[in-house]
């Protein structure tokens, strides 16, 4: 399974990428971004062990992006369960080589498009810290709508801040 939009490819991890991810990953700039789960310094170790839990999924839901033919990072859905299961939570990353230059926003519309159509995913979702500006303008130039701000809800490097939270309805469904 491949999506694809010009120079922009989304396609399954590959364990051929630890190397890579691990370079790419081990940038503080990025994790500080990310949920504590992802760790700093990243390893190859790291990179090894995810793309082991990842790699040959089905469905796919953990997508390596390529930018000319290049890994430039990873984007996914994690699917929601029981009353949850036609939600996902979408999450991505991009090396600091690849900010600005529209891989991102490319990445979230192929991914929302195949959670709609081949998942049938009715509501996608995300939290935002209150600093990463960045991705909240991916997310609305991808259409995703602001919901609500979850106050002082996450701690992150002995600070606490503020959560943004994004959804995006199939556009089915969506009447409002």
């Amino acid at each position: 399974m491949e999506l694809k939009s010009g120079n922009i490819l989304l396609r399954p991890l590959r364990l051929a990428d630890a190397e890579r991810l691990a370079e790419l990953a081990n940038n503080e700039k990025i994790s500080v971004n990310l949920r504590d789960g992802f760790p700093h310094p990243y390893t190859l170790d790291d990179a090894k062990s995810f793309l082991q839990r990842f790699s040959g999924q089905e469905p796919i839901t953990f997508f390596g992006i390529d930018y000319n033919g290049e890994y430039a990072g990873n984007i996914s859905l994690v699917m929601g369960q029981d009353i949850y299961r036609k939600s996902a939570e979408i999450g991505y990353f991009l090396g600091e080589p690849y900010w600005n230059k529209g891989i991102a926003t490319t990445a979230v519309n192929l991914i929302t498009e195949y959670a709609y159509n081949k998942l049938g995913i009715i509501r996608i979702h995300t939290g935002i810290f209150e600093y990463n500006t960045a991705s909240m303008r991916v997310l609305e130039k991808c259409g995703f709508k602001k919901e609500g701000v979850f106050s002082k809800s996450v701690f992150k490097q002995n600070n606490i801040w503020d959560e943004i939270r994004y959804a995006k309805i199939n556009p089915i469904f969506d009447k409002g």
